[in-house]
């Protein structure tokens, strides 16, 4: 999204956060419906196949966490700054919805 809109919407650089949440939610539903696959899975190729994406979505968490962390937008081991960061995500919503109307 360009600069001018997301000023415009009251976003500033978040939509770069909200983007990289969203891959990492979306990363980690897969790896849960891989996990589960692979243990319903009656053919050893299957298996492999669904083992070799289980391993990708893994290597791709791993990427985008570290991504997110570089970023300043998830701080897995400090509760407090990720309460800080949610808690700013959530009012920029909330103004976001308020000027849309």
């Amino acid at each position: 999204m360009n600069q001018l809109i997301q000023s415009l919407m009251g976003m500033g650089g978040l939509t770069d956060q909200v983007i990289a949440t969203d891959f990492l939610i979306s990363t980690k539903s897969s790896i849960k419906d891989y996990s589960a696959a692979l243990t319903e899975t009656a053919t050893p190729e299957l298996r492999a196949a669904l083992r070799e994406q289980l391993r990708a979505a893994i290597d791709t968490h791993e990427k985008m966490t570290n991504y997110m962390i570089e970023k300043g937008y998830y701080h897995p081991h400090s509760l407090s700054e990720q309460l800080n960061v949610d808690l700013t995500a959530s009012d920029t919503a909330l103004n976001l919805e308020k000027k849309m109307k």
